[in-house]
């Protein structure tokens, strides 16, 4: 297994299409949320995966500050369900997030988190700011993690 960092003119051809994959397969297909995946913030991402030979264990963006907020933000997290209950989903927000505040040297990230993750994400240092509200049918909030 190993760590990856790049932005998406670095993915190859199939790393590009196994992450997509896995987010449909997930977000689309596992959650039953029709919405469009696609959706043109990819290009200016930063992708952050683990992969285990050609399979996407885990995956995250990266969007710098000004592209879709005015903060840095996190999005798109997920965890292969092979790979589930190992601890890469922290593992994965944790490096993202260094990775975000020292690299980029970003003070603050947002994240709008679904809101049955909301204690996930606080562990990991997110405050909420936001109240409940819907977002392809299903329930999120936004999240603010803040250098200290």
């Amino acid at each position: 297994m190993g760590w990856y960092i790049k932005t998406f003119d670095e993915l190859s051809n199939e790393e590009l299409y196994a992450i997509l994959k896995l987010r449909v397969d997930i977000f689309v297909v596992e959650q039953n949320c029709p919405y469009p995946e696609l959706d043109d913030y990819d290009q200016t991402s930063i992708h952050y995966f683990l992969k285990d030979d050609h399979e996407i264990v885990a995956n995250v963006r990266i969007l710098p500050a000004g592209t879709k907020y005015p903060e840095a933000s996190i999005g798109r997290v997920v965890v292969n369900p092979k790979y589930r209950g190992n601890g890469f989903g922290q593992e994965i927000m944790r490096k993202a997030t260094d990775y975000t505040a020292t690299v980029l040297a970003e003070r603050r990230i947002k994240i709008q988190g679904q809101e049955y993750l909301e204690r996930f994400y606080t562990e990991l240092g997110f405050k909420q700011v936001s109240d409940s509200y819907l977002e392809d049918g299903i329930p999120h909030i936004d999240m603010i993690w803040e250098r200290r």
